[in-house]
């Protein structure tokens, strides 16, 4: 049953995972399950879950950061599942975009009715925008692309450097920022996106050699820009 929509478990206590898992399955959810953030991250992009609910005290990175970073590019309702209790540590995790907030130990069903009050205020996925250009279409909810009438093929990974870029239309993407939220990486690795940003210009540029939708902007990251306000050929 996954007509309840998607939620994913952040977590590393084998305990509370299993037990959410059962609790939300029962339910009619469906389930992914991370137990560090950068794993988290990475399934985020991949899945495109309605919810996530996150523990703060992750063993790689600080909840926090998953949340900023999610923020970086998704709406997706975050309910913050954490023994830090003091009300500094809500207001740093509401602040930087989480939507709700339980203090462990908890109650399993104040933790559904927060979760389904979560998804009640969610932005249905056909409400995502369709963003056009000159030369292409971009159909987030469709999670296609189009040119010249026929439907542009990408991998999985093209796919996910291009959402993230066309969710984020005139803003500068760093290439830290999407190392870690198409690769779940920590570490900068300039190259995975010059070779996917190569191939995705070939699909979707009028000329990959002077591109004007998709600019680098050399040592930063990169902008997708929909008027195609970059360079011409």
């Amino acid at each position: 049953m996954d007509e309840m929509g998607t939620v994913l478990i952040v977590d590393d206590e084998e305990a509370i995972i299993g037990t959410m898992d059962v609790n939300l399955r029962a339910r009619g959810y469906r389930v992914e399950i991370a137990t560090t953030g950068r794993e988290a991250q990475a399934l985020a992009v991949r899945h495109h879950p309605d919810a996530v609910v996150l523990d703060l005290g992750l063993p790689d990175i600080d909840g926090v950061d998953v949340i900023r970073g999610l923020r970086g590019w998704s709406t997706v309702p975050i309910i913050v599942l954490s023994a830090r209790g003091g009300e500094a540590q809500k207001v740093i995790a509401l602040d930087a975009g989480a939507d709700d907030y339980v203090t462990k130990p908890f109650g399993m069903d104040e933790l559904m009715a927060r979760v389904r009050a979560a998804l009640r205020h969610a932005v249905p996925a056909d409400e995502l925008p369709v963003i056009e250009t000159p030369d292409f279409t971009i159909d987030l909810a469709a999670r296609k692309a189009t040119r010249q009438g026929h439907e542009v093929r990408f991998t999985p990974t093209e796919w996910q450097v291009v959402e993230l870029l066309a969710r984020n239309p005139g803003r500068l993407i760093t290439h830290r920022h999407m190392v870690e939220e198409v690769w779940g990486l920590k570490e900068v690795k300039t190259n995975y996106v010059r070779v996917f940003m190569v191939a995705i210009r070939k699909k979707l540029e009028p000329d990959p050699a002077q591109p004007r939708y998709f600019i680098t902007e050399p040592g930063s990251g990169i902008r997708f820009l929909p008027g195609g306000s970059g360079p011409r050929g």
